[in-house]
């Protein structure tokens, strides 16, 4: 008997030698890699494995980044970035790029709004780092698929396709909840207190569609100076926007009341009526999940709150 049990364990004991090690089961993460991704407006690009150091040259993204859960990977962010406080805020820029200064973050993934003729991608891509163009999206549905895109490139595509449910579900309800006004309201959008604008040919513009806004920059074109127009005061003043936005309360300190300083100013219907809207600067520029609060002050402000 005991050499029969001897010899099946010599045999045992062979068999497991001459099988290989099993591979240890790829974490959830790892398993969706690799991903190929396919920004619209931009390359697309593969990226074989989940990136743990991320450079982040793109407002919007930084935030989008750490809405989906990604903020632990990232490494680096451009010097505008401002939200949240924990980004690693950096001198980088994302308007004169530096290659070797972004280099210097030994990152895997860089992630920017644009590269013209893909320059930064093939100088990055001899270092072995991807580069990802995130464009400034021209819809609210076409911001929704960056969030979901920006989970897929990260590892994180559930969370990253939940933040773009619940973004779409929260601004669908606010404009659902607001009050039909009793007729047309015009508004009046300003990004510095030298009246420079936005058209209706600007992203912008979607969140004011929304509500069945007229935008009183778009005089007759809104494609005009590539949707940022400087009106004048005279324009402005006979325009009478019902509705004021301000999106240089931080930049330029712009408040109803500088406003309703400004040489006949007191006039208009927006400033009679207390319908003077201060925004955050940063929220009414990027299309960020904090889009929810931008589209919550214009649904406040059609609502006469």
């Amino acid at each position: 008997m005991l050499g029969v049990l001897s010899a099946v364990s010599a045999l045992a004991l062979a068999g497991c030698a001459d099988r290989a090690p099993e591979e240890p089961a790829p974490s959830p993460a790892a398993a969706d890699f690799p991903v190929e991704l396919r920004p619209e407006g931009a390359p697309a690009v593969t990226i074989e494995q989940r990136p743990e150091r991320i450079v982040s040259l793109s407002p919007s993204t930084t935030e989008t980044l750490f809405a989906v859960g990604a903020g632990d990977q990232v490494v680096a962010v451009d010097s505008a970035s401002t939200y949240p406080a924990e980004a690693p805020k950096t001198s980088l820029s994302g308007i004169n790029i530096d290659p070797v200064a972004i280099a210097g973050h030994n990152p895997d993934l860089v992630i920017v709004e644009s590269d013209l003729d893909g320059k930064l991608a093939e100088t990055l891509g001899k270092t072995g780092t991807e580069t990802l163009v995130l464009p400034a999206p021209a819809t609210l549905d076409a911001a929704y698929d960056q969030f979901e895109l920006v989970g897929k490139a990260t590892g994180h595509a559930a969370e990253g396709a939940d933040l773009a449910r619940r973004t779409k579900e929260e601004i669908d309800k606010l404009v659902a909840d607001a009050p039909e006004p009793a007729e047309p309201l015009r508004y009046y959008h300003e990004l510095d207190p030298t009246f420079y604008s936005v058209t209706s040919a600007t992203f912008i513009r979607q969140v004011y569609g929304l509500f069945g806004l007229t935008n009183i920059a778009d005089q007759g074109d809104p494609n005009a100076l590539g949707g940022y127009p400087q009106l004048s005061a005279e324009t402005i003043l006979r325009e009478d926007p019902d509705l004021i936005f301000l999106a240089d309360t931080r930049c330029c300190g712009q408040n109803a009341d500088t406003v309703a300083a400004r040489p006949g100013w007191d006039t208009l219907s927006a400033v009679k009526q207390d319908r003077v809207f201060a925004l955050d600067d940063d929220i009414a520029s990027r299309w960020s999940p904090r889009l929810v609060e931008l589209v919550r002050t214009v649904a406040d402000a059609v609502a006469g709150k």
